[in-house]
């Protein structure tokens, strides 16, 4: 088997690469960066450039399956300039695909697996969404994932079978969510946010890893929430944050106007709430490592302690 991967040497990215080759996947990626080209007997880079309309075709060369990673982190100031990034990021790399694959008709590509966001999702205390729900959340990251899956779904054009994996937050040694959130805690400042009520769909990397090697190889399509059996409240993460890290919690919750006022539009980062379900997930019967937000935590954070 052999995949052709964008973005693997992002956070995400990283993780798969690790996994796959621990189960004798060959892999093509693509990269922006020629210094990041590398070559191997089963790692094989490529030269893309989405904004220019630019990719070498031999990536090609006996893939199976597509996993599409690719796209400008949402982690960085969102000024309108970087908001239109985030978002031509996944429009542009996605069509880029696409006319490769339109253009090569004799290719072997079955299958695209691409990267989405629990953000579709509106934000919710009380909804639990499962990959049914066809509402989209009114926010700007509602609209990028909403853009990023349309693009997808023009591969079944060309005789496509197609996955989405709409992923929760992200928790890692390094890199992710977790850092930002753990780093107040171990300075002894940590504090819910907002009203702490908001919910936390998470997913260890792992996992997550994982979630995509199953769709990979059982040829799955369609919708897939990635996000552990066990979603949180920020106020419950931050308490277990706290708790592993051998650290108090004394600070009120940081307000609401205060979030927006030093993070902008930015804000639903923290302050939007998605209980997501796992659930078919666990009717196709994978199996979690980590079920629980103390397990995730104590794996990723003791060492770093």
């Amino acid at each position: 088997m052999k995949v052709l991967i964008t973005g693997a040497t992002g956070l995400i990215g990283k993780e798969l690469v690790n996994v796959l080759m621990a189960n004798d996947v060959d892999i093509n990626y693509l990269s922006t960066s020629r210094e990041k080209i590398v070559e191997t007997k089963t790692y094989h880079g490529f030269y893309w450039n989405p904004k220019e309309g630019a990719v070498d075709s031999n990536c090609l060369d006996g893939v199976d399956t597509i996993i599409h990673l690719a796209g400008a982190t949402v982690s960085k100031k969102w000024t309108q300039a970087y908001k239109e990034e985030i978002l031509q990021s996944r429009i542009l790399s996605a069509q880029l695909l696409y006319n490769l694959l339109k253009n090569h008709p004799n290719h072997t590509v079955k299958n695209i697996i691409s990267a989405s966001g629990i953000s579709i999702y509106p934000s919710d205390l009380a909804k639990l969404y499962e990959e049914k729900f066809e509402g989209v959340d009114n926010s700007f990251l509602g609209e990028v994932v909403e853009e990023w899956e349309s693009g997808i779904d023009h591969f079944t054009s060309l005789g496509i079978e197609i996955a989405k994996i709409r992923i929760g937050v992200v928790l890692a040694k390094e890199g992710g969510a977790l850092a930002p959130m753990s780093k107040p805690v171990k300075m002894g400042v940590g504090a819910s946010i907002g009203s702490g009520k908001q919910w936390v769909s998470w997913i260890h990397i792992h996992d997550l890893a994982n979630i995509f090697l199953k769709i990979l190889i059982e040829k799955r399509e369609g919708i897939y929430n990635a996000v552990a059996p066990n979603p949180v409240t920020n106020k419950e993460l931050t308490k277990s944050i706290a708790k592993v890290l051998k650290k108090p919690l004394w600070l009120p919750n940081v307000p609401e106007f205060m979030i927006k006022i030093l993070l902008g539009e930015m804000s639903t980062l923290v302050l939007s709430s998605q209980k997501v379900s796992c659930g078919k997930l666990l009717k196709s019967s994978f199996l979690f490592q980590f079920n629980n937000i103390e397990e995730a935590l104590n794996d990723l954070l003791l060492e770093q302690s």
